[in-house]
């Protein structure tokens, strides 16, 4: 397994990204976190993922997982053509809907199972791997799955991860307060969690995982 974690964007050493690749460096970068946004937003932070990925030397180009909602085999043949991914930041919420709808979901954990893709996600991008979405309610409007899907938010993770994985952590960023109690929702149910500062990595390499400043 392969997975390339980062607190905010991609964090400080894009470099050991690109190092997980063995073969055709194609990245389908996944912006469903962001279905909230304005198709003009939307647009704008997908132009800018597509650029940075391909400055740092990957093929990128966008899957819109609201496209294969109730078709998951064609997408995971579509999914087989990349060996990486990129998942973005955004609402936490959205983005499990969206993979439950897909089927992403049950994909994702085969791929990565048998070693055929990269995981790289950042911010909800990684949150939505942990156990369990719990105390994200505190940063991420758990409503709008409603608002944009019409459907009930899901609270259980992908369980990839064992522990909860907290972004923006006592980092300039806006979401910084919420996180802090996040974290303190975590200790009072005794759950288990890794902070990350932006600009911080977790990279898992097979049985190996390490913090990367």
């Amino acid at each position: 397994m392969r997975l390339y974690l980062s607190s905010y964007g991609l964090g400080n050493h894009p470099e050991k990204l690109t190092a997980l690749f063995k073969g055709n460096k194609k990245v389908a970068l996944i912006l469903n976190a962001r279905d909230g946004y304005s198709k003009e937003e939307r647009q704008m932070k997908c132009f800018e993922h597509l650029e940075g990925l391909n400055k740092i030397g990957l093929i990128a180009s966008e899957i819109d997982l609201k496209k294969f909602f109730g078709k998951t085999a064609e997408l995971k043949n579509e999914l087989l053509n990349y060996e990486g991914l990129c998942v973005s930041g955004g609402n936490t919420f959205l983005l499990r809907r969206a993979m439950r709808e897909s089927g992403f979901d049950i994909i994702i954990k085969e791929l990565l199972a048998e070693d055929k893709i990269i995981y790289a996600g950042y911010s909800a991008g990684g949150c939505v791997l942990s156990p369990t979405l719990r105390g994200l309610e505190i940063v991420d409007d758990v409503n709008a799955v409603q608002q944009i899907y019409g459907q009930e938010p899901i609270w259980e993770g992908l369980n990839i991860l064992p522990y909860s994985f907290t972004p923006h952590y006592h980092s300039n960023h806006p979401e910084s307060a919420a996180i802090d109690r996040t974290v303190e929702f975590f200790k009072q149910e005794k759950m288990p969690f890794k902070t990350l500062t932006d600009g911080q990595v977790i990279i898992i390499n097979g049985a190996k995982e390490e913090i990367i400043p």
